[in-house]
């Protein structure tokens, strides 16, 4: 099956699951990664729904995914018309997924797709939302993060956990995974487009009541990352603060709207 902006061959069974990728100029390593969902598709016999985001790109990562042979895979491909940023992808791509699972996945799989296995059982178990972490007495990392990098880890955990409290040592390993109904209520009320996304969906759902998992995985460390640890941790941390504030504004609004119906 070949991949489209519309979704083909789409069958009335909803999907079990659906595997957002958000991708901006993966060109070169794209049909590799939607290579290894589909073995997984193959060996699982899952019905699988796979929405590629690709945001902007400037190379021909749309038209590798649209040609890709699917296999057993649904496939759409979502395109922005200009770079949008990763949250804004994401976003897009959950709001607009099928499957009962929804689950986020980065495009240079890090994090290998077989790590699902590790979260679904957790969702099976009645949480909302099981995220895989590098911070876990049982993450794997291959290699490990340069020194440099692990100090400002450190620091932005630190920060994050103390003005936001969403109660997770790791928000930004990019493999996450949701309920729909739980994807439904984070994302529609997500205002982040950029890095600092997964920061604001997690304090989102922790504001919602939603049960959360954090779940060690195995994690390469990817040398070619797309992330600046200078430039970004300083947009992150500009970022936390407009978080906070938003969420405040959420618990504002929910509080206003419960005295309203007592009222009534």
């Amino acid at each position: 099956m070949h991949a489209s902006d519309d979704l083909r061959g789409r069958v009335p069974a909803r999907p079990d699951l659906s595997i957002v990728v958000p991708a901006f100029n993966e060109a070169n390593r794209i049909t590799r990664t939607l290579a290894a969902i589909r073995r997984y598709a193959e060996v699982n016999g899952k019905h699988i729904e796979l929405i590629v985001v690709d945001d902007g790109s400037m190379d021909q990562t749309a038209e590798i995914a649209r040609d890709f042979d699917a296999g057993p895979l649904t496939v759409e491909v979502l395109v922005n018309e200009t770079n949008r940023g990763k949250g804004y992808s994401v976003r897009r791509g959950m709001l607009a997924a099928h499957g009962r699972v929804l689950l986020m996945s980065d495009a240079d799989m890090s994090t290998p797709i077989e790590d699902i296995e590790k979260l679904l059982p957790w969702i099976e178990d009645g949480h909302d939302v099981a995220i895989g972490s590098r911070n876990m007495p049982e993450s794997e990392l291959r290699p490990s993060q340069p020194l440099p990098r692990r100090m400002m880890g450190a620091m932005f955990r630190s920060l994050r956990r103390g003005l936001l409290r969403d109660g997770v040592r790791d928000s930004q390993c990019g493999f996450k995974c949701f309920t729909a109904a739980a994807a439904q209520e984070v994302f529609h009320r997500q205002s982040e487009t950029g890095f600092a996304f997964d920061c604001e969906i997690l304090a989102i759902a922790r504001r919602l009541g939603l049960r959360i998992r954090e779940v060690g995985v195995l994690w390469c460390d990817n040398r070619d990352s797309r992330v600046r640890p200078i430039r970004d941790s300083w947009r992150m941390l500009v970022a936390i603060f407009r978080i906070r504030s938003h969420i405040r504004r959420l618990d504002g609004a929910a509080n206003a709207a419960e005295m309203e119906q007592s009222a009534t």
